[in-house]
Protein backbone atom coordinates (compact mmCIF):
# COMPACT_ATOMS: atom_id res chain seq x y z
CA UNK A 1 0.00 0.00 0.00
CA UNK A 2 1.42 3.34 -1.09
CA UNK A 3 1.48 5.76 1.86
CA UNK A 4 3.44 8.54 0.13
CA UNK A 5 1.97 11.99 0.70
CA UNK A 6 1.12 14.15 -2.31
CA UNK A 7 3.67 16.88 -3.07
CA UNK A 8 3.18 20.23 -1.43
CA UNK A 9 2.76 23.47 -3.36
CA UNK A 10 6.40 24.38 -2.69
CA UNK A 11 7.61 21.02 -3.94
CA UNK A 12 5.52 21.36 -7.11
CA UNK A 13 6.91 24.85 -7.68
CA UNK A 14 10.52 23.68 -7.28
CA UNK A 15 9.86 20.75 -9.59
CA UNK A 16 8.40 23.05 -12.27
CA UNK A 17 11.34 25.44 -11.95
CA UNK A 18 13.88 22.64 -12.37
CA UNK A 19 12.01 21.16 -15.31
CA UNK A 20 11.30 24.39 -17.19
CA UNK A 21 14.16 26.76 -16.30
CA UNK A 22 17.10 24.72 -14.97
CA UNK A 23 16.86 21.58 -17.08
CA UNK A 24 20.21 22.22 -18.80
CA UNK A 25 23.37 24.28 -18.15
CA UNK A 26 22.46 26.75 -20.90
CA UNK A 27 18.92 27.11 -19.58
CA UNK A 28 20.22 27.66 -16.06
CA UNK A 29 22.60 30.37 -17.30
CA UNK A 30 19.87 32.18 -19.26
CA UNK A 31 17.53 31.99 -16.28
CA UNK A 32 20.16 33.31 -13.86
CA UNK A 33 21.10 36.20 -16.17
CA UNK A 34 17.43 37.09 -16.75
CA UNK A 35 16.64 37.05 -13.05
CA UNK A 36 19.73 39.12 -12.29
CA UNK A 37 18.87 41.76 -14.89
CA UNK A 38 15.28 41.91 -13.69
CA UNK A 39 16.35 42.41 -10.09
CA UNK A 40 18.84 45.09 -11.17
CA UNK A 41 16.16 47.01 -13.06
CA UNK A 42 13.74 46.72 -10.14
CA UNK A 43 16.40 47.97 -7.74
CA UNK A 44 17.18 50.95 -10.00
CA UNK A 45 13.50 51.85 -10.23
CA UNK A 46 13.04 51.51 -6.46
CA UNK A 47 16.10 53.64 -5.79
CA UNK A 48 14.97 56.34 -8.23
CA UNK A 49 11.30 56.36 -7.18
CA UNK A 50 11.64 55.96 -3.41
CA UNK A 51 15.07 55.72 -1.82
CA UNK A 52 16.74 58.69 -3.54
CA UNK A 53 13.55 60.58 -4.35
CA UNK A 54 12.65 64.07 -3.16
CA UNK A 55 9.23 64.45 -1.53
CA UNK A 56 9.54 67.97 -0.10
CA UNK A 57 6.87 70.17 -1.79
CA UNK A 58 9.18 73.19 -1.54
CA UNK A 59 12.04 71.50 -3.41
CA UNK A 60 12.95 72.55 -6.94
CA UNK A 61 15.47 71.43 -9.54
CA UNK A 62 18.69 72.07 -7.54
CA UNK A 63 17.52 70.08 -4.51
CA UNK A 64 16.15 67.26 -6.67
CA UNK A 65 19.34 67.08 -8.73
CA UNK A 66 21.41 66.81 -5.55
CA UNK A 67 19.49 63.72 -4.42
CA UNK A 68 19.63 62.11 -7.86
CA UNK A 69 16.20 60.50 -7.64
CA UNK A 70 12.67 61.36 -8.65
CA UNK A 71 11.35 64.82 -7.86
CA UNK A 72 7.84 64.10 -6.57
CA UNK A 73 7.47 67.70 -5.47
CA UNK A 74 6.10 68.37 -8.96
CA UNK A 75 3.12 66.17 -8.13
CA UNK A 76 2.61 67.88 -4.77
CA UNK A 77 2.50 71.26 -6.50
CA UNK A 78 0.70 70.37 -9.76
CA UNK A 79 -1.67 67.52 -8.89
CA UNK A 80 -4.72 69.77 -9.06
CA UNK A 81 -4.01 70.56 -12.68
CA UNK A 82 -3.59 66.86 -13.49
CA UNK A 83 -6.79 65.78 -11.74
CA UNK A 84 -9.07 68.76 -12.41
CA UNK A 85 -7.54 70.44 -15.45
CA UNK A 86 -8.58 74.05 -15.86
CA UNK A 87 -11.74 73.68 -13.78
CA UNK A 88 -12.18 76.78 -11.55
CA UNK A 89 -10.04 76.41 -8.43
CA UNK A 90 -12.73 77.37 -5.94
CA UNK A 91 -15.14 74.82 -7.46
CA UNK A 92 -12.77 71.87 -7.62
CA UNK A 93 -14.47 70.21 -4.66
CA UNK A 94 -17.31 69.49 -7.07
CA UNK A 95 -14.94 67.76 -9.45
CA UNK A 96 -13.60 65.66 -6.58
CA UNK A 97 -17.13 64.59 -5.61
CA UNK A 98 -17.89 63.83 -9.26
CA UNK A 99 -14.90 61.49 -9.45
CA UNK A 100 -16.06 59.78 -6.24
CA UNK A 101 -19.55 59.38 -7.72
CA UNK A 102 -18.15 57.64 -10.80
CA UNK A 103 -15.94 55.33 -8.74
CA UNK A 104 -18.86 54.40 -6.46
CA UNK A 105 -21.01 53.76 -9.52
CA UNK A 106 -18.38 51.40 -10.96
CA UNK A 107 -17.88 49.59 -7.66
CA UNK A 108 -21.62 49.04 -7.16
CA UNK A 109 -21.86 47.73 -10.73
CA UNK A 110 -19.30 45.05 -9.82
CA UNK A 111 -21.33 43.66 -6.91
CA UNK A 112 -23.38 40.58 -7.94
CA UNK A 113 -26.35 41.76 -5.86
CA UNK A 114 -26.92 44.59 -8.36
CA UNK A 115 -26.67 42.44 -11.49
CA UNK A 116 -30.09 43.09 -12.92
CA UNK A 117 -31.13 45.36 -15.74
CA UNK A 118 -33.25 47.61 -13.53
CA UNK A 119 -30.64 47.96 -10.80
CA UNK A 120 -27.73 48.55 -13.17
CA UNK A 121 -29.80 51.08 -15.11
CA UNK A 122 -30.63 52.89 -11.87
CA UNK A 123 -27.01 52.84 -10.67
CA UNK A 124 -25.58 54.14 -13.92
CA UNK A 125 -28.39 56.65 -14.41
CA UNK A 126 -28.05 58.11 -10.91
CA UNK A 127 -24.23 58.04 -11.05
CA UNK A 128 -24.06 59.74 -14.45
CA UNK A 129 -26.66 62.35 -13.45
CA UNK A 130 -24.80 63.09 -10.20
CA UNK A 131 -21.52 63.47 -12.07
CA UNK A 132 -23.04 65.80 -14.66
CA UNK A 133 -24.86 67.99 -12.12
CA UNK A 134 -21.72 68.39 -10.03
CA UNK A 135 -19.54 69.21 -13.04
CA UNK A 136 -21.99 71.41 -14.96
CA UNK A 137 -23.83 73.13 -12.12
CA UNK A 138 -26.51 75.68 -12.82
CA UNK A 139 -28.91 73.94 -10.39
CA UNK A 140 -29.15 73.43 -6.60
CA UNK A 141 -27.26 76.66 -6.05
CA UNK A 142 -24.17 75.43 -7.90
CA UNK A 143 -22.33 77.86 -10.13
CA UNK A 144 -22.52 76.87 -13.80
CA UNK A 145 -19.20 75.80 -15.30
CA UNK A 146 -18.93 75.45 -19.07
CA UNK A 147 -17.72 72.24 -20.66
CA UNK A 148 -14.73 74.07 -22.12
CA UNK A 149 -13.35 74.32 -18.56
CA UNK A 150 -13.61 70.60 -17.81
CA UNK A 151 -10.32 68.76 -17.86
CA UNK A 152 -7.89 66.30 -16.34
CA UNK A 153 -9.06 63.02 -14.86
CA UNK A 154 -12.61 64.39 -14.53
CA UNK A 155 -12.92 64.86 -18.29
CA UNK A 156 -11.37 61.45 -18.98
CA UNK A 157 -13.93 59.75 -16.73
CA UNK A 158 -16.79 61.74 -18.28
CA UNK A 159 -15.76 60.71 -21.79
CA UNK A 160 -15.44 57.06 -20.78
CA UNK A 161 -18.76 56.90 -18.93
CA UNK A 162 -20.73 58.87 -21.52
CA UNK A 163 -19.28 56.88 -24.43
CA UNK A 164 -20.08 53.58 -22.70
CA UNK A 165 -23.61 54.61 -21.68
CA UNK A 166 -24.49 55.75 -25.19
CA UNK A 167 -22.47 53.17 -27.10
CA UNK A 168 -23.57 49.92 -25.44
CA UNK A 169 -27.35 50.23 -26.07
CA UNK A 170 -26.59 51.42 -29.60
CA UNK A 171 -24.27 48.42 -30.11
CA UNK A 172 -26.99 46.01 -28.97
CA UNK A 173 -29.47 47.63 -31.33
CA UNK A 174 -27.06 47.48 -34.27
CA UNK A 175 -26.24 43.82 -33.58
CA UNK A 176 -29.94 42.93 -33.46
CA UNK A 177 -30.64 44.85 -36.65
CA UNK A 178 -27.73 43.21 -38.46
CA UNK A 179 -29.13 39.75 -37.68
CA UNK A 180 -32.62 40.82 -38.73
CA UNK A 181 -34.53 38.55 -41.12
CA UNK A 182 -35.40 41.62 -43.21
CA UNK A 183 -32.63 41.93 -45.85
CA UNK A 184 -32.90 45.71 -46.20
CA UNK A 185 -32.41 46.36 -42.48
CA UNK A 186 -29.64 43.78 -42.20
CA UNK A 187 -27.67 45.07 -45.19
CA UNK A 188 -28.04 48.77 -44.36
CA UNK A 189 -26.93 48.11 -40.77
CA UNK A 190 -23.97 46.06 -41.96
CA UNK A 191 -23.00 48.82 -44.38
CA UNK A 192 -23.18 51.43 -41.60
CA UNK A 193 -21.06 49.33 -39.21
CA UNK A 194 -18.44 48.62 -41.85
CA UNK A 195 -18.24 52.30 -42.82
CA UNK A 196 -17.67 53.41 -39.21
CA UNK A 197 -15.10 50.67 -38.60
CA UNK A 198 -13.20 51.63 -41.73
CA UNK A 199 -12.45 55.10 -40.33
CA UNK A 200 -9.84 55.86 -37.65
CA UNK A 201 -11.19 57.28 -34.41
CA UNK A 202 -9.17 60.46 -34.89
CA UNK A 203 -10.96 61.15 -38.17
CA UNK A 204 -14.36 60.60 -36.54
CA UNK A 205 -13.53 62.87 -33.59
CA UNK A 206 -12.21 65.58 -35.88
CA UNK A 207 -15.30 65.35 -38.08
CA UNK A 208 -17.76 65.63 -35.21
CA UNK A 209 -15.81 68.38 -33.44
CA UNK A 210 -14.71 70.58 -36.35
CA UNK A 211 -16.43 69.65 -39.62
CA UNK A 212 -19.98 68.85 -38.47
CA UNK A 213 -20.85 72.42 -37.34
CA UNK A 214 -20.45 73.60 -40.95
CA UNK A 215 -23.00 71.02 -42.11
CA UNK A 216 -25.75 71.44 -39.48
CA UNK A 217 -28.18 74.26 -38.69
CA UNK A 218 -27.33 76.29 -35.62
CA UNK A 219 -29.90 74.72 -33.29
CA UNK A 220 -28.44 71.23 -33.91
CA UNK A 221 -24.77 72.05 -33.37
CA UNK A 222 -24.65 71.92 -29.57
CA UNK A 223 -21.50 71.86 -27.46
CA UNK A 224 -18.33 70.44 -29.00
CA UNK A 225 -17.84 68.05 -26.08
CA UNK A 226 -21.19 66.36 -26.69
CA UNK A 227 -20.50 66.02 -30.40
CA UNK A 228 -17.21 64.33 -29.56
CA UNK A 229 -19.03 61.96 -27.19
CA UNK A 230 -21.52 61.04 -29.91
CA UNK A 231 -18.71 60.36 -32.36
CA UNK A 232 -16.90 58.19 -29.82
CA UNK A 233 -20.13 56.35 -28.99
CA UNK A 234 -20.71 55.53 -32.67
CA UNK A 235 -17.17 54.21 -32.96
CA UNK A 236 -17.60 52.14 -29.78
CA UNK A 237 -20.98 50.84 -30.95
CA UNK A 238 -19.70 49.72 -34.34
CA UNK A 239 -16.96 47.57 -32.83
CA UNK A 240 -19.05 46.32 -29.91
CA UNK A 241 -21.90 45.39 -32.28
CA UNK A 242 -19.58 42.99 -34.10
CA UNK A 243 -18.47 41.52 -30.76
CA UNK A 244 -22.11 40.95 -29.79
CA UNK A 245 -22.89 39.51 -33.22
CA UNK A 246 -20.09 37.00 -32.68
CA UNK A 247 -21.78 36.04 -29.40
CA UNK A 248 -25.06 35.55 -31.25
CA UNK A 249 -23.38 33.20 -33.66
CA UNK A 250 -21.82 31.30 -30.76
CA UNK A 251 -25.18 30.24 -29.32
CA UNK A 252 -26.80 29.50 -32.66
CA UNK A 253 -30.49 29.84 -33.48
CA UNK A 254 -31.74 26.59 -31.94
CA UNK A 255 -32.65 28.04 -28.55
CA UNK A 256 -34.34 31.06 -30.04
CA UNK A 257 -36.35 28.87 -32.41
CA UNK A 258 -37.40 26.67 -29.49
CA UNK A 259 -38.52 29.73 -27.55
CA UNK A 260 -40.42 30.93 -30.60
CA UNK A 261 -42.15 27.56 -30.86
CA UNK A 262 -43.25 27.91 -27.23
CA UNK A 263 -44.86 31.24 -28.04
CA UNK A 264 -42.43 33.42 -26.05
CA UNK A 265 -42.60 37.04 -27.29
CA UNK A 266 -39.62 38.49 -29.17
CA UNK A 267 -38.72 40.92 -26.37
CA UNK A 268 -38.51 38.16 -23.79
CA UNK A 269 -36.65 35.85 -26.17
CA UNK A 270 -33.96 38.46 -26.67
CA UNK A 271 -33.67 39.87 -23.15
CA UNK A 272 -34.03 36.62 -21.16
CA UNK A 273 -32.61 33.92 -23.42
CA UNK A 274 -30.38 35.28 -26.17
CA UNK A 275 -28.63 38.35 -24.75
CA UNK A 276 -27.53 36.81 -21.40
CA UNK A 277 -25.80 33.94 -23.22
CA UNK A 278 -24.44 36.31 -25.84
CA UNK A 279 -22.74 38.56 -23.31
CA UNK A 280 -21.35 35.54 -21.49
CA UNK A 281 -19.65 34.37 -24.68
CA UNK A 282 -18.57 37.90 -25.66
CA UNK A 283 -17.37 38.88 -22.16
CA UNK A 284 -13.56 38.82 -22.77
CA UNK A 285 -13.83 40.88 -25.94
CA UNK A 286 -16.31 43.26 -24.29
CA UNK A 287 -13.99 43.92 -21.35
CA UNK A 288 -11.17 44.51 -23.81
CA UNK A 289 -13.36 47.01 -25.68
CA UNK A 290 -13.99 48.94 -22.46
CA UNK A 291 -10.25 49.00 -21.74
CA UNK A 292 -9.52 50.33 -25.23
CA UNK A 293 -12.24 52.95 -24.86
CA UNK A 294 -10.76 54.22 -21.60
CA UNK A 295 -7.30 54.50 -23.16
CA UNK A 296 -8.61 56.19 -26.30
CA UNK A 297 -10.09 59.08 -24.34
CA UNK A 298 -6.61 60.64 -24.60
CA UNK A 299 -7.21 61.25 -28.32
CA UNK A 300 -9.60 64.14 -27.64
CA UNK A 301 -6.56 66.34 -27.13
CA UNK A 302 -6.41 66.74 -30.93
CA UNK A 303 -9.73 68.61 -30.90
CA UNK A 304 -8.79 70.97 -28.08
CA UNK A 305 -9.72 69.25 -24.81
CA UNK A 306 -7.42 69.11 -21.79
CA UNK A 307 -7.96 65.50 -20.70
CA UNK A 308 -5.67 63.61 -18.32
CA UNK A 309 -2.67 63.29 -20.62
CA UNK A 310 -2.90 66.89 -21.86
CA UNK A 311 -3.28 68.13 -18.28
CA UNK A 312 -0.09 66.24 -17.42
CA UNK A 313 1.74 67.98 -20.25
CA UNK A 314 0.53 71.32 -18.92
CA UNK A 315 1.63 70.38 -15.39
CA UNK A 316 5.31 70.31 -16.33
CA UNK A 317 5.04 72.86 -19.13
CA UNK A 318 6.30 75.75 -17.01
CA UNK A 319 9.86 76.87 -16.45
CA UNK A 320 9.96 75.54 -12.87
CA UNK A 321 9.02 71.97 -13.77
CA UNK A 322 10.25 71.26 -17.29
CA UNK A 323 12.87 68.88 -15.88
CA UNK A 324 10.23 66.73 -14.09
CA UNK A 325 8.32 65.37 -17.07
CA UNK A 326 9.25 61.76 -16.23
CA UNK A 327 7.69 62.05 -12.78
CA UNK A 328 4.50 63.56 -14.23
CA UNK A 329 4.11 60.82 -16.83
CA UNK A 330 4.88 58.17 -14.20
CA UNK A 331 2.05 59.56 -12.05
CA UNK A 332 -0.34 59.64 -15.02
CA UNK A 333 0.66 56.09 -15.96
CA UNK A 334 -0.18 55.00 -12.42
CA UNK A 335 -3.66 56.53 -12.77
CA UNK A 336 -4.27 54.78 -16.09
CA UNK A 337 -2.89 51.53 -14.70
CA UNK A 338 -5.15 51.67 -11.64
CA UNK A 339 -8.34 52.02 -13.66
CA UNK A 340 -7.41 49.68 -16.50
CA UNK A 341 -5.91 46.98 -14.30
CA UNK A 342 -8.95 47.11 -12.02
CA UNK A 343 -11.25 46.75 -15.02
CA UNK A 344 -9.19 43.85 -16.38
CA UNK A 345 -9.18 41.99 -13.06
CA UNK A 346 -12.92 42.48 -12.73
CA UNK A 347 -13.32 40.99 -16.19
CA UNK A 348 -11.23 38.00 -15.11
CA UNK A 349 -13.45 37.61 -12.03
CA UNK A 350 -16.56 37.62 -14.21
CA UNK A 351 -15.05 34.99 -16.48
CA UNK A 352 -14.39 32.72 -13.51
CA UNK A 353 -17.82 33.31 -12.03
CA UNK A 354 -19.62 32.65 -15.30
CA UNK A 355 -17.31 29.81 -16.37
CA UNK A 356 -16.55 31.55 -19.64
CA UNK A 357 -14.74 29.24 -22.04
CA UNK A 358 -16.00 26.09 -20.31
CA UNK A 359 -18.66 23.73 -21.49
Amino acid sequence: MDTALPPTATQRLLHDLRRNYFASPLGSLVTAVSVGLTLLVLWKVLDWAVLSATFDPAARQPECAANGGACWSVIANRWRLIIFGIYPYEEQWRSALAIVAVIVMMVLSCIPRFWSLKRLTAIWGIGAATFYILMKGGVLGLREVGEEQWGGLCLTLFLFVATSLLGMPLAIGLALMRRSEMPVISKVTGWFIDCVRSLPLLAILFTFAIVLPFMLPGFLIGEKLYRVVIGGALFFAAYQAEIIRGGFQGIGRGQEEAAKALGIPYRHRITRIVLPQTFRLALPATINQFVITFMETSLVVVVGFVELLAAGSAAYGTGDWKFAYVEVYAFISLIYFTFVFGLSRYGAYLERRMNVGRR
